[in-house]
């Protein structure tokens, strides 16, 4: 530079600067390759952190979807019993009418009894066969509940599979629609996941 405060360019100067420009923006470039893949390392690591517990909840609601569908078997088998005593005292019943009808006048007292009483214990297992059932509609409903919960975690964790799996396409391709294409399906998994915590 000279003391009039201007500078002219030797025929090297150029060249110098311009292989410095080109290292600087090639650094920038490195640098912001560097900082995508610790994005994507960050970010699929939250998601298969979120995906483990999603996967988790879904094996758990499935496992209760199943419990609860034994017990309303188990309800339904009861309260079949049930309707099989029932069946069985009125078959008693019908017999103790026939014999009132057909035994003497000084008898029919003694199976009139007899009648009053199955009609009286019919009346308690009809009550209870009833109750067994409306137990066993309910253990039905909450394993239906619970299914339907399962298959939320179940597509929640899908999600969030596929937008690993794109992560992954994002490193090796660095394109910019995989990378939106990512962040939308996990955004989307997160949102079913949400779903499947209200039971929605």
């Amino acid at each position: 530079m000279s003391e009039g405060g201007f500078h002219v360019h030797g025929p090297h100067d150029h060249a110098v600067e311009h292989a410095t420009q080109h290292v600087a923006q090639g650094n920038a470039g490195h640098e912001s390759a560097g900082g995508l893949v610790n994005q994507i390392a960050i970010f699929t690591a939250i998601i298969a952190t979120v995906g483990a517990i999603f996967s988790y909840l879904g094996g758990a609601t499935q496992a209760n979807a199943a419990l609860y569908k034994n017990n309303a078997a188990i309800k339904k088998t009861e309260a079949s019993n049930q309707w099989n005593y029932y069946q069985a005292k009125s078959t008693k019943q019908s017999l103790a009418e026939v014999s009132r009808d057909l035994s003497p006048a000084d008898k029919q007292a003694n199976y009139q009894a007899k009648m009053d009483r199955y009609d009286k214990e019919k009346k308690e297992i009809e009550t209870e066969a009833r109750k067994l059932e409306a137990q066993a509609t309910e253990w039905d409903q909450r394993s239906e509940e619970q299914m339907h919960q399962h298959h939320r975690w179940a597509q929640a964790t899908t999600a969030l599979q596929v937008s690993i799996a794109l992560a992954a396409m994002v490193l090796l391709t660095r394109k910019k629609w995989l990378e939106i294409a990512m962040f939308v399906i996990a955004a989307l998994g997160l949102g079913v996941g949400v779903l499947a915590a209200l039971h929605i």
